[in-house]
């Protein structure tokens, strides 16, 4: 288990679509998994995705018991989800701040599909399916769009509404984010 360097955007790695995942229990697998979730957890993020650590498969992991930077949000269950399948249960969007490890040290308003049903499996090949809504929903879409090449910047509306974190916070559009919780304020969602 490793904290790996995560790509920043410009690296046209991120820009890739991630290949399927076609053997499920090995230790290569459990390797990148767990790799994946070290480094999520080193950075604070609620979510990491395969490509962000140079590893270009669709394999996702997000969730948190309690997260210090969405201290109002309810846990999210520690999931990892390989292969994963989007199923929007509504057409109602909500704009929320997002931010992503790789877009260091800043945040952009982001529309995303308010109920989502998702599917995948886990390290053993085990079906995952659940329906969520809101955050987790957030979330969600965030990781699976780096499945297909797409940092959030790309799903911005009004770029008038993207910018670095200080600025945001000192101009009163988002909340501040305690150093502490965040170092170098550099977060996923």
């Amino acid at each position: 288990m490793a904290i790996k360097e995560v790509l920043k955007m410009g690296d046209p790695r991120l820009l890739r679509v991630a290949e399927p995942v076609t053997e499920f229990g090995t230790s290569e697998l459990q390797q990148t998994v767990d790799d994946m979730l070290d480094t999520m957890i080193a950075l604070k993020g609620a979510g990491i995705a395969a490509p962000q650590i140079g590893i270009n498969l669709r394999i996702v992991i997000f969730g948190f018991e309690h997260n210090p930077r969405y201290p109002d949000v309810p846990p999210i269950p520690l999931t990892v989800l390989i292969n994963p399948l989007i199923v929007f249960q509504t057409e109602e969007t909500a704009e929320a701040w997002e931010g992503c490890l790789s877009v260091p040290g800043m945040r952009g308003l982001v529309p995303r599909v308010r109920c989502i049903k998702y599917s995948g499996r886990d390290t053993q090949g085990h079906t995952i399916e659940r329906t969520v809504a809101d955050f987790h929903a957030r979330v969600v879409q965030h990781e699976c769009d780096h499945l297909d090449g797409v940092l959030y910047p790309q799903r911005i509306r009004d770029l008038t509404k993207f910018g670095f974190i200080e600025a945001l916070e000192a101009a009163g559009l988002i909340p501040s984010i305690p150093k502490e919780t965040n170092p170098g304020n550099k977060g996923n969602l």
